[in-house]
């Protein structure tokens, strides 16, 4: 894959990413502009609502862990990084423990971090719970990110993916875990992946 072709599908994740809140808005505007019901016109407004939310929450997300934001070599504050990643999911079947350390990362790193999350919440289809936590080196930066959930598991393909190495040619799906491996590989950070029964552990550093 070449790097127009990564880009293109990446994109595509993000646009895949967005059309259910987006939608979701469309419809509860036109729900505002035909209907006349008091009560209807409130559950439309809190559609609206909501689901801006969502898409700003999943646009910010995006911007920082698949982007280019901030300039080159800078760093990123993880409590930051945590409120990103927490607004993600806010809402949703999926909880975030954040344990990282109140630091600063070199950007690569956090948005390893940040797409390892976004992997391991992945891995909870049914729901679950998220714990990440940093090692407190500013120099040694390490992270473990282990969901726990009914079903936790990565699907082979996206697994495959995260390790570098695609079974098959990358979708919508596996591309984030390949670009996951991408930054792994760029900062040396030895990322291993592993799964137990209701359990899946990211682990670099």
């Amino acid at each position: 894959m070449n790097d127009l072709e990564f880009a293109a599908m990446l994109v595509s994740r993000v646009c895949h990413d967005l059309v259910s809140p987006v939608g979701a808005v469309v419809n509860g505007l036109e729900v505002l502009e035909d209907e006349r019901d008091a009560g209807m016109r409130a559950d439309a407004l809190k559609l609206v609502a909501s689901s801006a939310e969502q898409a700003a929450a999943r646009l910010q997300f995006a911007r920082v862990a698949f982007g280019a934001a901030g300039s080159a070599g800078a760093e990123l504050d993880l409590n930051e990084v945590g409120r990103v990643v927490k607004g993600l999911v806010n809402g949703g079947k999926v909880e975030i423990d954040w344990a990282a350390a109140p630091l600063n990362w070199p950007k690569d790193w956090a948005k390893l971090l940040m797409n390892a999350t976004l992997l391991a919440v992945d891995s909870l289809p049914r729901g679950g719970h998220v714990k990440v936590e940093t090692s407190a080196n500013p120099a040694a930066p390490g992270f473990t990110v282990r969901a726990t959930g009914t079903s936790a598991r990565l699907l082979e393909e996206v697994e495959k993916a995260a390790l570098g190495e695609p079974s098959a040619a990358l979708d919508g799906r596996s591309i984030q875990a390949y670009l996951t491996h991408k930054l792994a590989r760029g900062v040396n950070a030895g990322l291993t992946l592993s799964a137990r029964e209701g359990v899946v552990e990211l682990v670099a550093g």
